[in-house]
């Protein structure tokens, strides 16, 4: 006997974590993920201590902590775009159809 439940076949993962209310949220830890990775990775690159950039941010090493923690979602543009300039980079946040 399967016990699978048919009500979501063939429909995409997506679909499943709108229907379960876990989409947005899911969403956002995926893209503080990537933003959280290529920072490190950017600091990396340039040799940055987090003691270094948080200077060039202006900013505390506990405010850098919280940016570089991949499951704090509670990132500011203001918080991104000090690290960004700090990195020498720029970013590009836009909207896409659905």
């Amino acid at each position: 006997m399967n016990n699978f439940n048919d009500q979501h076949v063939g429909s995409s993962f997506d679909d499943f974590l709108q229907e379960e209310g876990l989409l947005e949220e899911a969403t956002a830890v995926a893209i503080k993920r990537v933003l959280a990775w290529q920072i490190a990775e950017a600091m990396k690159a340039q040799k940055l201590t987090k003691t270094a950039m948080a200077a060039k941010m202006h900013t505390s090493r506990a405010s850098l902590n919280r940016l570089l923690d991949e499951d704090d979602t509670s990132l500011t543009l203001t918080t991104l775009a000090s690290a960004a300039n700090a990195l020498g980079q720029k970013i590009h946040v836009g909207l896409v159809p659905a």
